[in-house]
């Protein structure tokens, strides 16, 4: 899906289109500004013209509900999409908004609508308009809290497990996108808060305004990442030994790999064992290989993960400090420390503790078993009792990969599957298009 150079949206939209590698219902999420309504009437005028009977759109509009014309705007794009003959659903934001962190609230909302949705309609794919300037503000304000290089948005990222979302007009221009909306007199809709100040994004493309228009690529990022990771999901496969979903070790062998190698895997274990969302930052990640390579035995914690150096190798384990209860409701499920999921089919509530009877094997060190235990999940009652078994067998507890189970990126999704696999979890459903920057996955 990488483009030469800046893509008109009617070549991104064919070349989206010819990249699918099944039979497809394509969910659009349209909002009716400019790149979404560019992104549905490209791909709609892209199908016209090859009649392809395998592919079929449907639509959806999130109404975050922030604004008092979001509901009418909603329903102007419902008209525009009936114009088309497409599908389409307006979805809403319920409930009470958060007063801080806004922006990240209503991603993780507007996702979990958008796959509600692609459910509903039957979609197994949806598509957002991100654009080549998106892209540009991304990179800028992540190269503003750190100098490594980063990919920017990814065009194409695996949702909850389920659901793979594209972005096929990552390497259009927004003006482009505009252009083509004029010539054929379709009008979009501004959104205010694409204005507002108070939002860094905002705040970001006023400062790029002011300099020299050029889209830095991404790409020789990304397939860096894509390369590390693949070499790193092979080093998994050779070298790491899942325990048990509490414990892994990295065998005495492995230690002595490629330093880039290690750093992309460590940030990533530390993550997985640590619960935590992002990778381990570069100086935590420098830390531990330091502790590897000075070859002496001893342990340090990093991102809430204690790294223990032993003879027999490198034993991961999550350290039991800020491990904070967790009440579930009957037919509840939720995520545990940001490393188990647990769902509650017992007719009571129950809760999740940190310390659990259960035994491992005999054959690990004994500090590392007892350091595993007391971050285990523990099933108790309202009163903060064991639960009996009738209700514990009724709970189930199954891994959880934080910085992947709810939001993958293609250039990860190697590693992650090969982590899957290492842990015994089912693997990732694979992504739905058959070459991404001319290589298959």
């Amino acid at each position: 899906m990488r483009p030469d150079g800046p893509l008109l949206p009617e070549t991104a939209a064919r070349r989206f289109l010819g990249s699918l590698i099944k039979p497809s219902r394509i969910l659009v999420a349209i909002s009716g500004g400019s790149d979404s309504t560019g992104l549905l009437l490209a791909l709609a005028e892209a199908l016209k013209a090859t009649a392809n009977l395998k592919i079929s759109l449907c639509a959806v509009t999130v109404d975050h509900a922030l604004r008092t014309e979001s509901a009418e705007e909603a329903h102007q794009v419902a008209a525009f999409c009936r114009s088309l003959d497409i599908p389409h659903l307006i979805t809403t934001w319920r409930g009470e908004k958060p007063k801080t962190g806004m922006m990240a609230a209503a991603r993780d909302a507007r996702y979990a609508l958008l796959a509600d949705a692609a459910e509903s309609l039957n979609a197994d794919i949806v598509v957002t308009a991100h654009t080549a300037d998106d892209q540009r503000e991304t990179l800028a304000m992540r190269s503003r809290r750190s100098e490594q290089p980063n990919t920017g948005i990814a065009d194409l990222v695996l949702f909850d497990r389920r659901l793979w979302v594209a972005r096929p007009l990552l390497g259009c221009r927004r003006e482009a996108i505009r252009d083509y909306l004029r010539a054929r007199q379709v009008a979009w809709i501004d959104d205010p808060s694409n204005d507002d100040p108070k939002y860094e994004r905002v705040r970001m493309r006023s400062r790029l305004a002011e300099e020299a228009d050029v889209v830095p690529a991404p790409d020789g990022a990304g397939d860096l990442r894509l390369s590390v990771a693949t070499v790193a999901s092979k080093w998994l496969d050779q070298y790491f030994i899942v325990h048990s979903p509490l414990i892994g070790q990295v065998i005495p062998a492995g230690l002595a790999a490629d330093r880039e190698i290690l750093g992309y895997a460590f940030a990533r274990l530390a993550a997985v064992f640590g619960g935590q969302v992002f990778a381990l930052g570069r100086k935590q990640t420098d830390d531990v290989l330091a502790l590897i390579a000075k070859g002496e035995l001893g342990r340090m914690t990093a991102g809430r993960v204690v790294f223990d150096l032993r003879r027999d190798g490198l034993f991961l384990v999550r350290e039991n400090r800020g491990i904070l209860p967790l009440t579930l409701a009957p037919a509840a499920r939720a995520v545990w420390d940001g490393r188990f999921l647990v769902e509650n089919a017992a007719p009571t509530e129950i809760g999740i503790v940190a310390g659990a009877t259960a035994a491992q094997s005999g054959q690990l060190p004994r500090g590392v078993t007892r350091r595993a235990l007391a971050a285990a999940p523990g099933i108790v009652d309202v009163a903060g009792h064991e639960a009996p078994g009738n209700v514990a067998e009724k709970v189930r507890v199954t891994p959880y990969f934080s910085p992947f189970d709810r939001f993958l990126t293609r250039f990860d999704f190697i590693f992650a599957d090969s982590l899957a696999a290492a842990f015994g979890t089912r693997p990732y459903p694979k992504p739905p298009l058959g070459l991404i920057d001319g290589k298959s996955i």
